[in-house]
Parts: C-alpha cells; structure tokens; sequence
C-alpha cells in the first residue's frame, strides 16, 4: 500500500480529491492541479461545482485565469458525486466547523464527510483531516467512521490531519510557501500525508501526533485571541486616562526584542480566531482545566462591539448634542477583515445591531461585499457619494479596505469613527475620532 502510494505520487500518477470547495480547500486543489495531478473538487453547492468546471473562480486570492486552463486541460474538475471518491488516492476534508449556539463545536459537517469517504473508500488511499477542530477529532470521530468498513489504518489506508493555515487576502503567503504542519495516526500514516503536501509547499513540518497537529492551529489561534484581548482591554484602560492607544503601540514595537506588536479593533471576525480559543476551551472543560485566560480574552473581544456603539452614542452626544435614536449612521466595512468578501463572524454585523437596538438608522459601504443578508433583512451596499455621506451623522470604520478613498469620506463626512486606525495619515483630527 505504502510503496503504491508512493510511485502514483512521484509519477503524478495521484489522483487527489478535496471535500470543500471554500477558501481552504479551493487553493489545496489548485496548487495539486498546477503541479501535475487531477485534483477533483467535492462540494454540494452547485454554484461552486459550475463555477470551477466553466473556469471561473469565486474567491479573490484565486484567479479565474489560473482556474481556466487547468478545468481545460481536465486536470481541474468539480462534481457534488461523492461516489467518485472511489476513484482517487488522497483525499483532503476542508469543510467548516462552526459552533453551536451552545457554544459547543459542530461536528455534523466532519462526522457528514466522514461517513460519504467510509462509503467509497478503498485500500491504499490516505486522508487528511485539514477543518479546525479540537484535540482528538480525528481519532475519536473520523476513524471509528472509517474502521468501520473493517479496513485497518496504517494497513489499508493512511489517516492524519494537518492544520489550514490560510490568510485570506494575504498577497505575500499563499498555500504554497505557508509552512505545513503534518502528522499521522501511524509512522507510515505521517510520512504519506508528509510525501502528499511535499508536492505543493515549501516546506513540511511532521509532528510527533495527530493531537499535536490539531493543537499546533488551536495554539497559533488562541494566541492571537488573548493578545488581542489584551490591547481591546488597553483601549478601555487608555480611553479612560485619555492618551492614545495606538501612539502607545507604534512606540512599544519600536523594542527589538521582547514585544510582538497587536492591534485593536471593533472585535474579532472570520471563522478561527473567534472560534478556535471555544473549541479549545471546550476541550479543556471536558478535561476538567478551567480557561481561565481564554475565556477572558474571548469576553473581552466579544464586548468590543458593545463598546464601538457606545462610542458612537458619546460622539454623537458630545460633538452634536444628539442622541444616538434617530441618528443616521453609516458602516464602513462589512466583511470581518480587510480586503477579502468573507463576512463570516464578522464584527460590523454586531455594531449595526448593537446600533440599531439604540434607535439608530444604519447603513453600510463596503466595495467587496455589494449586498448581505442581516437580521432576517437584506442590506444593499450604498454608493459612496459626497452628497450621499453628508447625509449622515457619522461614519463609523469597522473593516479597514485598501481600495477606499478614506480622504474623501473624511472630507465629505459631519465626522468619523475610526476602529481600525484607517485614518492615521487624515490630517483632518477634528472631524476623527480613534478607538
């Protein structure tokens, strides 16, 4: 089994299938198309599978020109028929793991993938686990799944996982040069799964366990949760002793050694960083440890919305003498960072809420997401127009875009709130004001 591997592998004979076709595991099949392989997409949103077998793409950091010759020349294909798991060699799961309102982790997608690869699959075949989860996902929930078939891992087929570690929007680490982190139920669990992603990244990190290598994204997560925690709570600390947080910061990272610099913001987005500290805490209460640092970070950062609406309610109370209720405000920045369509736990949808429960008026711009679903009510993104923005009161930053004229709103705004220090090069200080 191993050796056969091995040859399909150097030959690029492997046939490699990504189960979720997201921001993850689109670029997972792309780079495996480039180098070589057939690299077949599974997801059930039909809109993907068109997508991606008419050549076209449906994420930023992939473009349709890459995705084009590859789906011509059939090393690129698509389909919502897991039955064609059958046919390949490597099989890579990127579906989402979200929590439940409980806040406890949702498995329905892992346990779902799980159970469609036991139906199809076959000896000799490896896969990966790439979904961030908590420590032991893989042991306790995917491979009972497939040892059910009574095919034996490390024997008929190669088990392990390895952690996403995309940066969506991030022009400088992409799939190929982000080192990755791998290991594997077995010895030669790991070094299947090692000699699979040695084909598309620079460099492979094997580690000692599979709950090493699902702890390793939890740790990179969790730290920059409680780091951001801690700078949110300067911002509470600084605004009462009125200096500047992010002069402080910009001075601190002047220190060659000893400090790592975090920003502030309106609260945490995207599906890790807020996400990933539960799953772990989670984790660490069925083992009788109590987070307590994780669950301050995370309380901290959960708060900061409620803060962002206060502030708005003081300026507006301060500046105008006008109540936050019947005010017009306008969001500047939906999606949850900047530069990307994902508005995934984004923020700005807690600001608008908290917002609107105040009895404000709230509008939102944001070039990369012209329209979104919020409240059960449909928000159209509006234009960016000088008589458009003396219509409201305030403009608040939340998502910090590249590609917005911050001048022009500064010059055609009553006044704005910046959370994200998008205005640090505005001269126009007394129509700002910085978390």
């Amino acid at each position: 089994m191993v050796s056969k591997f091995k040859d399909k592998i150097k030959t690029k004979k492997a046939k490699i299938a990504v189960i979720g076709l997201g921001y993850v595991g689109l670029p997972l099949a792309v780079e495996f198309a480039k180098k070589g392989f057939f690299a077949l997409g599974v997801d059930l949103d039909k809109r993907k599978i068109s997508s991606i077998n008419a050549g076209k793409s449906y994420i930023l950091d992939i473009p349709s020109e890459e995705i084009g010759p590859l789906a011509k020349e059939g090393r690129l294909k698509a389909t919502s028929d897991y039955s064609k798991l059958k046919e390949v060699d490597a099989i890579i799961i990127c579906v989402p793991t979200p929590l439940r309102k409980s806040k406890d982790p949702d498995m329905s997608f892992i346990v779902s993938a799980a159970g469609a690869i036991a139906k199809n699959l076959r000896k000799g075949q490896v896969i990966v686990l790439e979904s961030t989860t908590y420590p032991g996902t893989t042991e306790e929930v995917i491979l009972p799944i497939l040892e059910a078939t009574r095919l034996k891992v490390g024997r008929d087929f190669s088990l392990g996982f390895s952690p996403e570690r995309i940066d969506p929007g991030n022009p400088r680490y992409m799939t190929h040069n982000i080192p990755k982190v791998v290991s594997g139920m077995t010895r030669l669990c790991r070094e299947n799964i090692a000699l699979l992603y040695s084909q598309i990244v620079d460099s492979v990190i094997p580690v000692s366990s599979v709950k090493v290598a699902e702890m390793v994204k939890l740790l990179e997560n969790t730290f920059r949760s409680v780091n951001i925690g801690l700078v949110n709570e300067l911002v509470l600390m600084c605004d009462s002793l009125k200096v500047d947080v992010w002069e402080i910061i910009e001075a601190a990272k002047t220190k060659p050694f000893g400090f790592m610099p975090f920003y502030p913001g309106p609260g945490l987005g995207g599906h890790c960083i807020p996400i990933d500290p539960i799953y772990l805490a989670w984790k660490a209460r069925i083992h009788g440890f109590e987070p307590r640092f994780i669950d301050l970070a995370s309380k901290i950062n959960a708060d900061m919305p409620e803060y962002v609406a206060d502030r708005v309610a003081r300026m507006l109370n301060n500046k105008f003498g006008k109540a936050v209720k019947g005010s017009k405000v306008l969001i500047i920045g939906l999606s949850y960072k900047k530069d990307v369509t994902d508005t995934r736990e984004s923020p700005a949808y807690e600001v608008i809420e908290k917002l609107k429960e105040r009895g404000a008026t709230v509008s939102y711009y944001d070039p990369f997401v012209p329209s979104s679903d919020f409240g059960g009510h449909s928000m159209r993104s509006v234009a960016l127009s000088a008589s458009g923005l003396k219509k409201y009161d305030c403009a608040v930053i939340v998502t910090d875009h590249s590609n917005v004229d911050y001048d022009f709103i500064v010059d055609n705004s009553k006044f704005v709130l910046d959370t994200r220090n998008a205005l640090r090069d505005v001269n126009k200080r007394d129509k700002i004001e910085r978390l």
